[in-house]
């Protein structure tokens, strides 16, 4: 007996098929696309394209076995092709600040307007920001612990306080002129 059985036509529609093995097939692409290196989704979407791929015969007889062998298989052409392929010559990263004297510069440049500008921000708004940006990525709890403050109002309170901020810097930068 498969899971496609209680279909009464001679070959169930793709409909009946997809909801029949969809939790299947995401399930073993979920398990495996991690060992693989591959992107879950992708393999999940690689399953019913080599489903579709079948002959006119339909679906397999034992589903829950082809889905299964199909994405291991799948799985493991990912390894070999992960292994394989070397990116383009020219597309490697940008150079990073400290490459660049330049950019650590600008970087600098940038990083001291937002602290001024931080800094003559109204009312808990410098602490709120303050403590948003803190190197060690707090949470809103730990944040809201800090300020004295419940962790319910920490959202509200950011977004005013980063309206403000964006109100103040669009002041401060002029706007580009259009090109002709």
């Amino acid at each position: 007996m498969t899971l496609l059985d209680h279909d009464p036509g001679p070959a169930p529609s793709t409909a009946l098929v997809v909801r029949a093995l969809h939790p299947l097939v995401r399930a073993e692409a979920r398990a495996e696309a991690p060992a693989a290196g591959v992107d879950p989704a992708d393999l999940e979407q690689t399953v019913w394209v080599r489903l579709l791929e079948r002959p006119a015969a339909g679906p397999p007889a034992d589903a829950a076995r082809w889905v299964r062998d199909t994405v291991r298989a799948e799985a493991r052409r990912g390894r070999r092709t992960a292994l394989r392929e070397r990116p383009y010559a020219g597309t490697e990263p940008a150079a990073g600040p400290a490459d660049c004297p330049e950019r650590a510069a600008l970087g600098a440049a940038e990083r001291r307007a937002l602290r001024s500008a931080l800094a003559r921000l109204p009312g808990r708004c410098p602490r709120v920001l303050e403590a948003l940006l803190a190197p060690g990525d707090p949470t809103y709890r730990e944040i809201a612990g800090e300020l004295g403050m419940s962790q319910g109002s920490l959202g509200p309170i950011r977004s005013r306080c980063l309206g403000c901020l964006r109100r103040m810097l669009a002041a401060e930068v002029v706007a580009p002129s259009v090109r002709g």
